[in-house]
């Protein structure tokens, strides 16, 4: 299978550089898409984390790619992927509408989240609250925004609350890790097994139900 290089923090998103070759402006695009303005700039910013669940994320690029009638092969080529040719007996002009917003989907997800391997799975440990009553905040630490905003995605389709995402202090992080405030052991292990990451103590807070995770550089798997 062949995988997404990771997008460059300065380089403008597949979605909107879709959106600029049809010279429509943010606002045209969303009534297109029946989607409102702030929606559609989460999604070419990779702000999916902002939607409140992630099937409403996956909506909401489905309908968008629909309404801007991008095509399997654009699709692929915005996403990085080669172009595969297809048999005669299906002629370009067939693969339109959903079939495109369902193309552009899965390359999308390669490349946002293809650095982080499989999903891990929910796993609801005795004595421990759910996640959605933990909030999480999520530095980038490793100069890769996108790479934290995908993070900062998948952790809330784990359930948690993410608070805010924003750089950390410095970009030298070497690894993904999971922070945690006295008292929070057990929830800052929880997420660092979800993450395949590592969980560490803060030198300080309050609040036991507050998790810092601090993205570093990506990786592929666990």
């Amino acid at each position: 299978m062949t995988v997404a290089p990771q997008l460059d923090s300065h380089e403008r998103s597949p979605l909107a550089s879709a959106r600029l070759q049809r010279k429509l402006t943010v606002d045209e695009a969303a009534r297109r898409a029946g989607l409102t303005p702030e929606q559609v700039e989460w999604l070419e910013e990779g702000r999916v984390y902002r939607f409140p669940q992630a099937d409403d994320a996956l909506v909401a690029t489905v309908l968008y790619a629909t309404a801007l009638a991008i095509g399997q092969d654009e699709a692929r080529s915005l996403a990085r992927l080669p172009i595969q040719p297809r048999p005669e007996r299906y002629p370009r002009n067939r693969i339109i509408g959903v079939a495109a917003g369902l193309a552009l989907l899965a390359a999308l997800a390669i490349a946002l989240l293809g650095g982080f391997g499989g999903d891990a799975k929910k796993k609801q440990v005795r004595a421990l609250p759910p996640p959605w009553k933990l909030k999480v905040d999520v530095f980038n630490g490793g100069g890769d925004i996108y790479y934290t905003r995908a993070l900062a995605s998948k952790i809330g389709a784990l359930g948690y609350k993410i608070e805010r995402v924003a750089k950390a202090n410095r970009f030298d992080y070497r690894e993904t890790a999971v922070f945690f405030e006295p008292g929070g052991e057990s929830y800052g292990a929880r997420l660092a097994k979800q993450l395949c990451s590592e969980a560490r103590p803060l030198p300080g807070g309050k609040n036991p139900r507050r998790l810092v995770v601090i993205a570093g550089p990506p990786r592929i798997g666990c």
